[in-house]
């Protein structure tokens, strides 16, 4: 979930959410930190994830900020750490060789990367020690890539879907909206329950308030049917939001 104020950090724990994600370059995670540590939640049932940036990636860099990064998340350990794009300073053997050694000192639980093409993924999972855990990417009704799901549910880990409402765009999608009427619900649950149906997938929408983060769970409700799936996966339009 996108995060602004650690208000919302801690009232998303208070609705159930188990899952922050931030990442070096939203300059949030002293934000995170905070809302974690005014939350209820035990520790040990939030999922944290955080990214090291494009310039941090050789690596010396790597380890050097992510130690960082857990200062400003007020945190031992993170349970993600993501390579946030495959730029910059971007070196596979280096730059995984640093993510291995993070996770065998105990500083990161599981290892991740952003933004990758199938082939970079092949390369991340033959060059790292640790087992991928997870893969980020843009994915929505506007921006389908079935081949990296599928290359994640081939492989055993997890497709973590960012910008799943493609910033809105989602509400002006007459399939979308035909399919809201036909199930009482709004787009964006649509969006989100279609996701949800994709197996390995997790999704991460935005959130700027409490009305944001109560609407998002109602998608865990919605029950899609094949026809509503094959409408969704027919839609012929395209926006990346994201672009390399």
């Amino acid at each position: 979930m996108g995060i602004r104020d650690p208000e919302t950090v801690a009232t998303a724990l208070e609705l159930g959410y188990r899952h922050l994600d931030t990442a070096q370059i939203y300059g949030n995670e002293a934000v995170v930190g905070d809302g974690l540590a005014a939350a209820d939640a035990p520790r040990e049932e939030v999922f944290l994830a955080t990214k090291v940036w494009a310039d941090s990636l050789a690596r010396d860099d790597a380890i050097e900020t992510t130690r960082a990064s857990l200062g400003r998340l007020d945190v031992d350990a993170v349970d993600l750490l993501y390579v946030h794009r495959p730029v910059g300073a971007y070196d596979p053997e280096e730059t995984l060789a640093a993510f291995d050694r993070l996770r065998g000192e105990g500083t990161v639980r599981h290892v991740g990367v952003s933004n990758f093409s199938v082939d970079q993924l092949d390369e991340a999972r033959s060059v790292l020690d640790s087992p991928l855990f997870a893969h980020q990417t843009e994915y929505h009704p506007l921006f389908r890539r079935p081949e990296l799901v599928e290359h994640a549910r081939r492989h055993g880990y997890y497709l973590v879907a960012y910008s799943p409402l493609a910033g809105g765009k989602v509400f002006d999608v007459p399939v979308l909206s035909a399919i809201a009427e036909k199930h009482g619900a709004d787009e964006a649950a649509v969006s989100l329950a279609w996701l949800l149906g994709k197996e390995n997938v997790v999704v991460i929408p935005k959130a700027s308030g409490e009305a944001h983060l109560r609407a998002n769970l109602t998608a865990r409700e919605l029950e899609l049917d094949d026809g509503d799936a094959a409408a969704i996966e027919s839609i012929d339009r395209e926006v990346e939001l994201f672009p390399d």
